[in-house]
């Protein structure tokens, strides 16, 4: 509809190419992140002899929460988890899916998530003193952000704090190994009954040398088991026996999700503040059961599923994918500038790598990013680099690598960042471009990519249109897809001027 009106409004074929390229680069920039809901939940021994009497309340629970992640534990077998996936998490439809399920010891953990937004990757067993610990590896659809939940059942009782404390050794074994800037949670049923205890204290020490180390998203200090802290209270649902359920009431907070510095900090996968939700609980129900009307928050149909399906509450967090920082660098490739147009002869891959200024300016980030023909900008994504001040590498099939301007430039993790090559020479490092028209352009005609256009570039080039070579290759050096003497000629001309590269 737009395009027509252009059209009509216009007659001019070009200006719509623009208008194109103007309204895809809008929706290129915009913040387009998902926010996905991790839930976890202890299932009290599921299945067993009365899973055809609590199925219905758990599907009550799971539509009303409605996760894209269900983490459980206190699941006792894969009969159980195709149980649980037909009879609950698809009870409306085919929507979920379960991840590779391992039989561990005692009671084992499992992963559901829904099947059009989730790609599940591993189930790596973590072995402990007691239960299993899984470390559940996925990725979102849309973005490929990787996270790593790992799913804990520890040790329940008061006197066994170390056993439950050697547990999470086990466990920050291996996120200690995680490269730093890893995505991670972790979830479950903890059975930690204060911040002073062993195990909490193991699993948020933040060590030099390790980004191993778990974030807790609500700040609760000393005893848990107390009034003042009753609205974070998971465990117990009841206050009579029955179903092996504990009782006691509302009184402990045992479930919980943990996550990493990386979930904490701009550019990777993010905690949404706000989100953390011990469901049905209104902080009304302290040594009483969930169920015990009125529930202000979850109302009576659902406190009553939450009573009868199990004797935790489930607890869920939103977590925002997609997170990333937008680099939009303009540039002009020599051998694909045509000045007469002010445009590109075709759009092409370009990577860029952002280095510290400080020798030996080693590399914080990557990106790999098309070059649009209309706009000469890449819109390049950056996941990882803090804010700071950087150079920016350049680098392309058949064109000079090329640095940006002489002390770097900054950068900002939470904003769009814009770079310009094309407005000055002085915008590379080292003056390294070549005038074309009104545009500073990055050399065309390195072939071999070796850092200097040379006779090695120009016997590539004068080989391939000797053969009368046609496609994508690198010794197409002004893009049209067909190696000739046009790519010759600016090969030679760069090499007769002796042009190399030039790097901090």
């Amino acid at each position: 509809m737009i395009i027509e009106i252009v059209k009509k409004l216009t007659g001019n074929n070009y200006a719509m190419m623009l208008l194109v390229a103007f309204l895809f680069s809008i929706s290129s920039d915009a913040s387009s992140q998902q926010q996905l809901r991790i839930m976890t939940y202890n299932l009290l021994n599921y299945p067993g002899s009365d899973t055809a009497v609590r199925n219905p309340y758990f599907r009550t629970i799971v539509n009303a929460v409605n996760p894209d992640i269900l983490v459980v534990c206190e699941i006792t077998s894969q009969s159980g988890v195709n149980s649980f996936l037909a009879n609950v998490m698809n009870s409306n439809g085919n929507v979920y899916s379960a991840g590779t399920f391992l039989d561990g010891t005692d009671t084992d953990n499992a992963i559901f998530f829904k099947t059009s937004k989730i790609n599940f990757i591993s189930n790596t067993p973590i072995i402990t003193q007691l239960r299993t610990i899984n470390e559940f590896k996925i990725t979102d659809k849309i973005y490929h952000d990787t996270l790593r939940i790992y799913e804990v059942h520890l040790k329940a009782n008061l006197g066994d704090s170390l056993t439950r404390g050697a547990e999470v050794d086990s466990l920050r074994k291996k996120t200690n190994l995680l490269p730093p800037g890893t995505n991670f949670i972790v979830a479950g049923d903890f059975n930690i009954y204060s911040s002073n205890e062993t195990a909490y204290k193991k699993l948020i020490k933040d060590n030099p040398g390790d980004d191993g180390n778990f974030l807790d998203p609500m700040i609760m200090t000393g005893v848990w088991n107390n009034s003042s802290y009753a609205s974070y209270h998971t465990q117990s649902t009841r206050t009579r026996s029955f179903g092996n359920g504990s009782t006691g009431g509302m009184d402990d907070r045992f479930d919980m999700i943990l996550y990493s510095n990386a979930v904490k900090n701009p550019g990777g996968i993010k905690f949404v503040p706000g989100t953390y939700t011990p469901y049905g609980n209104d902080g009304q129900h302290y040594n009483d059961s969930i169920n015990m009307p009125p529930n202000n928050a979850v109302g009576q149909t659902i406190a009553n599923a939450l009573h009868y399906a199990s004797d935790h509450l489930p607890v869920y967090a939103s977590f925002e994918f997609g997170n990333a920082t937008a680099y939009n660098v303009k540039l002009a490739i020599e051998g694909f500038y045509d000045s007469s147009m002010n445009r590109l002869s075709r759009r092409d891959t370009v990577h860029f790598y952002l280095h510290r200024t400080v020798p030996p300016y080693s590399i914080e980030d990557s990106s790999t990013a098309l070059l649009d023909t209309l706009t000469l900008t890449a819109n390049a994504i950056f996941r990882s680099a803090p804010s700071g001040s950087y150079f920016i590498q350049v680098r392309h099939l058949n064109t000079l690598e090329t640095w940006s301007k002489s002390g770097g430039n900054a950068y900002d993790e939470d904003s769009i960042n814009v770079y310009d090559f094309t407005s000055a020479s002085s915008q590379a490092f080292g003056n390294n471009m070549v005038l074309k028209g009104t545009r500073y352009c990055l050399f065309s005609g390195d072939i071999d990519q070796d850092g200097t256009i040379d006779l090695s570039d120009i016997a590539i080039a004068f080989n391939e249109a000797s053969n009368f070579s046609t496609g994508y290759l690198p010794a197409d050096v002004n893009g049209d897809n067909i190696a000739d003497l046009t790519d010759i000629i600016i090969t030679f001309n760069n090499a007769s001027s002796f042009v190399s590269k030039i790097t901090p």
